[in-house]
Parts: C-alpha cells; structure tokens; sequence
C-alpha cells in the first residue's frame, strides 16, 4: 500500500477533533487517550486517537487493529479498509481486518477475492466466516459449490438451524422458493424456530409462489392483532390486497452476507459484548443499509456503551415511513432519558404518540417515562390511554396495571392503586413485584396485615435476595408488633441493599424496639448519609434528636 494513502486516511480521521494538537501530543499522548477512549468505547475519540498515534508509529500492528475496530464501530468502512490494508501488506491479519477486508470485497462484488481469502485461512468470526464462504460462492456463480458448503455446516454441531435457514434464503435469491419453502415449512426438523426473520422471510417466499392465503395462515399462528406490530400489519395488510411481495429480506448474495453478519450480531448481543457486537451489526447496515433490524441493533448496543450521541444518530437513521419508526424512536427517547434529557425524551414521544396513536406501546413508553420524572398524573393517563387500545384485557397488561397502580399510590388515590394492583395479580398471580407493593403498601396503611404479610412472604420466597422485598418482610412484621424477628430480617435487608436510605432508616426503627438503642442511632446517621428525602431526612433528624418513642408519640397526637 502506498504511505501517502494511509497518511491521507490517518490525517482525514485524526482531525475528527481539530481542535486538539497532533503534533504536541506526540505517540505517547495519543496512544494513553486512545487507550483511554476504547476502554470506555468512546468510538469517534478512539478512531481520532489511533490516527494521530499511527501518524507517529504508522507500522505498529497493535494500533492498525485497534484503530479498524474503532472505524468499524462507527461504520466507517472506508478508512477502516485503509488500515487493514495496511496491516495485511505487513503479512499479518485478524479477524477484525478481515471482515473490514470481507465487507469491502462484498461491497465491491468481488466474491472471488473473498472465496481466496477465506481459503488463505481467514477467521472473520464464528459461524460467519462459514456462511461468508458459502454466499461468496453463489456471488460467484457456483450455486451448487453453495449448496455444498451449506449443508457441510449442518453437520457442524449447533449449526444446523443457522446454515439452513441461510440455506432456504440463498435458494430463494435465486427463484428456487418451493426449496425454500420447504425448508421454513418444517422450521423443527432443520433445527431452527420461526423468528421475526425467518417468519418474514417465510410469508415472502410463500408470497412469491402465489400463496397469500397460506402465508397469511403462517402470520396468524404468532401475529393476532393489528395493534400490536406495524411491521406484521403491513404484511398483512398488503397480502389481504393480493400483492405478491418480492424476496427482499436477500435478494442477492450482499445482502446474504449482511443476513450472516446479523445472524452473529443477534448471538453476541446476547451471549457476547456490546463492543463486539456492533462490529458485526455494523457489517450488516454497511452491506444492506435498509436492514433496519441492523440499524436498531447498532443503535441499542451504543446505548448500552453509553454512547448517547452516537445511540441517538443511529436511531435517527429509520425513516418515517419504515414500519419500525416507532420502534427507533421509542430507542432514541430512552437514549436521550438517560443521556439526562428526560424533556426531550418527553417531546419524542409527545410526537410519536400524535403519529402512531394506534399503538400501545408509544403510550406505555410515554407513561414509563413520564413516571420516572415523577409525573404520576400524566404517567396515570398514558397508561389510561395505552389500556383502551387493547380489544381485550391480556396476561401481558399485568406491567401496565401494576406500573399504573404506582402512579394511584403516588397520587394518594390508594383504592384506584389497590384495584390495579389485585387486577396485574389476576392477570399474574403471584407476581413478586406487585404482591410486594401492594403488602408493603398495606402494611404502610396499617390495613389487611395479615394479606400484607401473606403477600410479602410469598414475594420473598420468590426473590430471596430482593434486598427491597426482604425489607418489606421486616417492616410487615415490625408493624405485627413481632420486633425480634423484624430486626433479625432487617439485618439481612441492610446486608442485601447496604447503602438504600429507607432500609437503613427501617433497621434502625427495629433496633430502637429491642432496646438496642445506640446501633440504631448508628442507622439513622447512616440512613441520612445516603441522602433520603427531604421529609424522610427531617423524620430521621427528629428521631436522633429526641428518640423513636417521643416521633412515635408527636404522631400519634397528630394524627
């Protein structure tokens, strides 16, 4: 590779933040910030960091796959081609070079040059590089090598559903749809369950064979209710209108490929990391920009790397009429609440409500929100408005209820908040959450002790660990008057949950009722040092001023 061409590319990256002196940080500055920067996976600062550090070392391997990685990450296949490029012509690889390498040769139609490589002893990533081996195989015109290579990897163990569902997809990119439905007609018997994916990839097929009818029969089986998913109800809706749908989910080889790299991202965003599971979402949005699954799983995984900025350009990315818009922009109202922008987050989901009124969960994500700012009466009529979209109550309502009786509690509406809580119990019985607050708040009313501690007790068995649960026990029994047993369980609580005000603050009560008076001084400093609120504090203040009996007895005549 000429230097002048990646000098160019380092120089183009590098000046990402040009604020910054390249020159006065030197190789040791911008190596300790790039280091800095991916461990907190801060993409565009490491990129930026890397170049300025490779400007200085342009021969360090360490630096060329880190800085690959980085671009990678942020979907900047151009520079990280570059760099792997340049690691190459240094007779080394890696698997992350390699797949900025695989993704460009795919990108360019070069199946050949990506069949070579592979053959040179590539490892692109697991399972992938595989299936890169088979779609670069059909790319270049050898459908029946494909096949092969495709049912060699059914033989592989564990990898029986994932190389036939790529199998069926790569039958149908070439017109073969009945050996593709074939395939997705018996999902069990070639190892894999119908997912959104295969199930959409399912109704095309059938859909291009002239079998609406059947393929609406396949959709009923897990999509019932056009309130439910916009994306199903397009489906829907335009095979009840008769249009035979195209075979888009992979028309081609490219998007194949991106199938394959999805196909790993969706396995390490559950069994990998954040940071190496944006390495292959990217892949995928870069060989097939409109898979828009890809787009939102790059924009969750930023989030989860507390990456807000990036988080929320990705989710910028769906357009307004895809039917997964609302998805994006529910994930772009969570990004911006917890990149501390709860009014914003608010106005995004102000909007999307005003848009999508149909859909219930814009009116729960809206609630939740709105809840967690403490808006307990606009949270009360999201949720209001979430419940009378549903045709019919359903076990899965149970949040809505539960989170809806919150908000009742809050607003010191205590029978509205009762009833929602007995009715999430009846659409969930058992459920350790609500019988939790619902006993606890019994028990904080002083009404129905024995239900409350029924409830608790059942929640505790359930979630032995619950620090907050275990608390409620005590407090239940602390209320019976059954101190002994409140303190040795609040104990337990304080241990479980060491640095929760309330707990502490609890701790201490029961302590002062078994005359152990100084440890319970000892909590409620402790308790206050952890910030309650405002009227908990002045409650504690009070309590170590004068003692529990005396706050007990001021009580009592207020009352």
């Amino acid at each position: 590779m000429k230097h002048s061409v990646l000098r160019a590319a380092l120089l183009s990256t590098a000046l990402l933040f040009p604020s910054a002196n390249v020159q006065a940080e030197g190789l040791a500055g911008a190596y300790l910030a790039a280091r800095s920067a991916s461990t907190a996976a801060d993409f565009k600062y490491a990129a930026t960091y890397f170049s300025r550090a490779l400007i200085e070392d342009p021969g360090n391997s360490f630096l060329l796959n880190s800085g690959i990685a980085a671009n990678l990450s942020l979907g900047k296949l151009d520079t990280a081609v570059v760099l792997a490029r340049a690691l190459e012509s240094k007779g080394e690889h890696s698997p992350v070079a390699d797949l900025a390498l695989a993704v460009q040769e795919v990108v360019d139609g070069d199946y050949e040059a990506l069949s070579a490589r592979i053959a040179d002893g590539a490892e692109i990533g697991p399972v992938v590089t595989q299936l890169f081996d088979a779609w670069a195989e059909l790319g270049a015109g050898k459908m029946s090598s494909a096949l092969e290579k495709f049912e060699a990897l059914t033989k592989l163990q564990g990898m029986e559903g994932v190389a036939n569902y790529h199998k069926a997809l790569a039958l149908g990119s070439v017109g073969d749809f009945e050996g593709a439905a074939e395939i997705f007609r018996d999902v069990d018997a070639n190892g894999f369950s119908h997912t959104r994916s295969t199930l959409t990839a399912y109704v095309q097929v059938l859909s291009q064979l002239e079998r609406n009818d059947q393929a609406l029969e396949e959709l009923s089986r897990v999509y019932q209710d056009g309130t439910a998913d916009p994306e199903f109800e397009d489906l829907k809706q335009r095979l009840e209108a008769g249009e035979t749908l195209p075979f888009a989910i992979a028309p081609t080889p490219r998007e194949g490929i991106a199938q394959a790299a999805l196909t790993l991202a969706e396995v390490l965003s559950v069994e990998g990391t954040p940071d190496q599971t944006i390495l292959y979402s990217r892949a995928a949005e870069l060989l097939d920009p409109n898979m828009i699954s890809a787009v939102l799983l790059s924009a969750a995984m930023l989030e989860d790397l507390e990456q807000f900025e990036l988080a929320t350009q990705a989710y910028a990315k769906v357009p307004a009429d895809s039917p997964s818009f609302h998805l994006a922009e529910i994930g772009r109202a969570e990004t911006l609440e917890h990149a501390g922008k709860p009014e914003e987050a608010i106005k995004v989901l102000r909007d999307l409500a005003e848009v999508r009124p149909d859909l219930p969960i814009v009116q729960v994500s809206l609630a939740d929100t709105l809840r967690g700012q403490e808006d307990y009466q606009g949270a009360s009529e999201a949720y209001d408005a979430a419940l009378e979209l549903f045709p019919e109550v359903d076990p899965k309502q149970w949040f809505i209820y539960y989170a809806r009786g919150i908000c009742h509690e809050r607003l010191d509406d205590f029978p509205a908040a009762e009833a929602d809580f007995r009715q999430a119990l009846e659409l969930y019985p058992d459920q350790p959450q609500v019988l939790n607050y619902l006993g606890y708040s019994l028990v904080e009313k002083n009404i129905k002790l024995d239900e409350a501690l029924e409830m608790i007790e059942k929640a505790v068995a359930a979630r032995p660990n619950d620090g907050y649960i275990v608390d409620s026990l005590a407090w239940a029994y602390y209320k019976l008057g059954r101190y002994e047993d409140a303190a040795e369980i609040m104990e337990r609580a304080a241990l479980l949950e060491p640095l929760d005000p309330i707990v502490s603050d609890h701790l201490g009560d029961a302590l002062w009722m078994v005359d152990r008076k100084i440890e319970a001084y000892f909590q409620w400093r402790r308790a206050l040092s952890f910030e309650p609120e405002e009227k908990d504090a002045d409650r504690i203040r009070r309590k170590l001023d004068v003692g529990l009996d005396v706050v007990l007895e001021e009580e009592s005549r207020a009352n």
